[in-house]
């Protein structure tokens, strides 16, 4: 299938494009020796990764603030391992984290070539939930900040994906109407299911290669969107 019509493509940015896996495990190797942290890198992120799960979801349905999601995810993951880390400690690492995280600039595999491929056909742009501070400086050091014309992150608006006023006031940020946009991101009910609620069509990065319903348009790499374009 292929879209008609199109102007603007709507792009997510972690585990959409930047490979936030990679460079957050990298992060986290540089602040534990900064720190002296005392913890396997590979323990640690296994138990992480579904915390720091749970605590985006939550953060998305407004339960938690952005200071409890930074504290919170990392004091859960180390009382799940039994490593003593004191509130300072803690504290510490999570302003650290948030400092280093941008300095490591992986993209998923075929993000450039894809990037190259859309950007002389259609004004692309993103609309991301992450913090504010931090995407801009991801975007710019990975190299792939040229290719778009609008970034608009849920800290900019007050609301996150998939609240309808986000993909509002990204269109609106785009001069793009409606029937000219398509949303592409790896977060099935951030992305997905909020475009669609908005009445904007949509496609899934299915970067977990999870079971979604035939219904909804999907790939399961980068190079797949080729065909919708």
């Amino acid at each position: 299938m292929t879209f008609h019509n199109l102007q603007h493509i709507f792009f997510d940015l972690d585990h959409t494009l930047w490979d936030f896996d990679r460079n957050s495990g990298l992060a986290f190797n540089s602040i534990f020796k900064k720190n002296r942290i005392a913890v396997e890198l590979e323990e640690f992120l296994e138990a992480y990764s579904p915390i720091n799960m749970d605590y985006w979801k939550k953060y998305r349905e407004n339960r938690v603030s952005k200071e409890d999601l930074r504290y919170g995810r990392l004091k859960d993951t180390f009382d799940v391992l039994k490593v003593n880390v004191t509130d300072e400690q803690i504290d510490q690492l999570s302003v650290d984290y948030i400092d280093h995280l941008p300095n490591h600039n992986h993209l998923l595999e075929g993000t450039v070539e894809m990037l190259e491929y859309l950007h002389p056909k259609y004004k692309l742009h993103i609309i991301t939930n992450g913090f504010k501070e931090v995407q801009h400086k991801k975007m710019a050091s990975s190299g792939i900040l040229k290719y778009f014309n609008t970034v608009t992150t849920s800290e900019d608006v007050g609301v996150k994906k998939p609240d309808r006023l986000i993909f509002e006031a990204a269109l609106k940020n785009a001069s793009a109407k409606i029937e000219e946009s398509i949303m592409i991101g790896d977060n099935f009910e951030a992305d997905i299911l909020g475009a669609h609620s908005f009445g904007m069509p949509a496609i899934l990065y299915n970067y977990y290669k999870q079971e979604f319903s035939p219904e909804y348009h999907q790939v399961l790499e980068m190079k797949e969107l080729a065909k919708f374009f």
